[in-house]
């Protein structure tokens, strides 16, 4: 049996991409172990059908954990019995190149975004440089790759000449069940720049319905600021981190998922978040931005109301109108539930399988 030794550098209980293509691997006969770090607030991991391991690190953010996590990780990898790497986006492939090239071992790169476009490397800082190095020595010698979305797999093509597959992050075909709708907005996901809380959140006052926040991120303090400033303890609740099972249920209550996106970041332009077929899975409408990927599964199935550009009066006036527009309201749920039925992981996984297939049929190295 074939084995493949992922890496991440988040906490596990959270990622639902991981999850599922570690599942979809070992059910298709692969032996696969899931690498990840341990948090202060890490909770414990639930049982999966794979291995998962988390390291407990010293540093937890910035150029000392990139440094810790990598080096740690490389000896990890020299030490484990594995037939094949794979690294999760590009601040785990320096460990795992390394590992791959000293144990002749092949490597493929999951790129889950542009790592060197995130928000806090976009400043154009020596940080963003020396990441962006990192990317264009390592990303053109890999044989085997594949992301979330179309553009993303033309954006390392045309930067790196790297060609990649393409397996987006939809969830597992399940049974669609009717859920009482409790009329509030929900947003999910990390408390990160660039999400749009800001703007959310002042238009808060102007809303017809009250705000739900899952997630924690580097923002949480900020988002808690503006709540007090505003004035919207009794409008705005923040429910903390929750597991997907949690949030699958919670999201199945929404009346709107919120997936708002500032365009500064080309990592952000290019996405396509797993809120956006966690909200349609659930059955409810979402407001989002017009960037190209939603707009492309926008025109095959209305399920949000897409945003030029993130404004507090555009964010206001959007939601008021849905609001106040119940038969729209309805055909968007119908939307959303006809392509729950074609947006699923089953109809993805494939071309996952197809990819790891092709690394053990080159018998070769990165």
């Amino acid at each position: 049996m074939k084995r493949i030794l992922f890496a991440v550098t988040n906490d596990l209980n959270i990622d639902q991409r991981m999850w599922r293509v570690c599942t979809t691997l070992q059910a298709a006969g692969y032996e696969v172990q899931l690498v990840g770090r341990q948090l202060p607030q890490s909770r414990s991991l639930p049982k999966r059908a794979y291995e998962q391991y988390r390291m407990r690190l010293w540093f937890q953010k910035g150029p000392l954990f990139y440094a810790e996590f990598n080096i740690r990780l490389f000896l990890y990898a020299l030490g484990s019995r594995v037939d094949a790497y794979s690294a999760v986006d590009l601040d785990t492939l320096p460990a795992f190149f390394a590992a791959a090239r000293l144990r002749s071992k092949p490597l493929c790169f999951d790129a889950h975004e542009i790592f060197t476009e995130v928000p806090e490397l976009t400043n154009g800082g020596i940080k963003q440089r020396i990441w962006q190095k990192i990317e264009s020595l390592l990303l053109p010698q890999l044989k085997f790759a594949y992301t979330v979305n179309h553009s993303l797999a033309q954006w390392y093509s045309q930067k790196h000449g790297i060609q990649m597959a393409v397996v987006r992050n939809m969830p597992f075909e399940r049974p669609f069940t009717p859920t009482a709708n409790e009329g509030f907005i929900l947003y999910q996901g990390a408390l990160n720049a660039g999400r749009g809380l800001a703007e959310l959140l002042e238009a808060a006052p102007q809303l017809p319905t009250n705000i739900l926040i899952a997630g924690r991120g580097d923002l949480e303090a900020e988002v808690r600021a503006i709540i007090g400033r505003l004035n919207l303890e009794q409008r705005v609740q923040l429910v903390g981190q929750l597991d997907p099972e949690a949030l699958q249920q919670l999201t199945a209550k929404a009346w709107l998922g919120v997936n708002l996106l500032e365009a500064h970041s080309l990592n952000y332009y290019y996405s396509l978040a797993n809120k956006f077929f966690d909200y349609v899975q659930a059955g409810i409408p979402q407001l989002g931005m017009d960037y190209p990927e939603y707009a492309l599964l926008n025109a095959e199935y209305e399920v949000s109301v897409l945003l030029p550009e993130l404004k507090t009066d555009q964010v206001v006036q959007a939601i008021n109108q849905l609001w106040n527009d119940p038969q729209k309201y309805q055909r968007m749920q119908e939307q959303a539930m006809l392509a729950a039925q074609k947006w699923t992981w089953e109809a993805e996984c494939p071309t996952l399988l197809d990819v790891y297939a092709r690394v053990f049929a080159a018998n070769s190295t990165i």
